[in-house]
């Protein structure tokens, strides 16, 4: 207990003690490239890439310690889901999740030019959704606020920024999109683990544009 008191004492120092040169905050836009490594039963699934432009938004506060080297946190909301074909059959699922995320990075570089940055986050799920195609025909979609089948992600990234306000970035989920554990019960009273058996690790790649540094356009 006392070491990480002591470990979080001097991140508290480090981050907002001596030597500061320079606190401001950047809100950002994220176009999300997204797939999925599926697995159901065992049997690898099809999965395609999906799209996601609207809405993905992101405010960090930057921490610069010096002209090469900072460090960063923030809030984030972003839809992130995958596209699969189920197994052996004609039916294609999409799903997502809005999460709401809370990033800890670094970056080093040219910090008023380019520059590379990584790090970690937490995404807390909110909002599930879910579509259902047969046949390339959508035969159902429903959407369920603070679902207990989504699991929360621990995630790694790591992107570069170039100058004038965009960046590319890379992220890995490190948890699987559903809960193994979660239990469905149907009109008779009967029980289900519909995701046993269902394993599904997200990755994207995402362009980024700062719209505003502090409260004044990014140019």
């Amino acid at each position: 207990m006392k070491k990480i008191l002591l470990i979080t004492a001097f991140c508290s120092l480090y981050l907002f003690g001596y030597g500061q040169k320079k606190v401001y905050s950047t809100s950002e836009l994220e176009m999300v490239f997204s797939w999925a490594n599926v697995q159901i039963d065992g049997v690898d699934a099809n999965s395609v890439l999906r799209f996601t432009p609207f809405f993905n938004y992101q405010n960090f506060v930057n921490f610069d310690r010096s002209e090469s080297f900072g460090l960063y946190t923030g809030l984030g909301f972003r839809n992130v889901g995958f596209i699969y074909d189920e197994p052996g059959t004609n039916v294609r699922k999409k799903v997502r999740n809005y999460y709401l995320g809370i990033p800890v990075g670094f970056k080093f570089g040219n910090l008023d030019k380019t520059y590379f940055y990584g790090g970690y986050e937490l995404e807390i799920p909110f909002v599930y959704k879910e579509k259902t195609f047969v046949n390339e025909e959508k035969t159902d979609k429903y959407k369920v606020w603070f679902s207990n089948r989504s699991a929360i992600q621990n995630t790694l990234m790591v992107g570069i920024q170039f100058p004038y306000g965009t960046n590319i970035k890379f992220k890995y989920y490190l948890n699987n999109f559903y809960k193994k554990s979660y239990t469905e019960t149907d009109a008779n009273g009967n029980t289900t683990q519909p995701y046993a058996n269902f394993d599904a690790s997200m990755f994207y790649v995402s362009l980024n544009i700062i719209l505003f540094r502090n409260t004044e356009f990014y140019y």
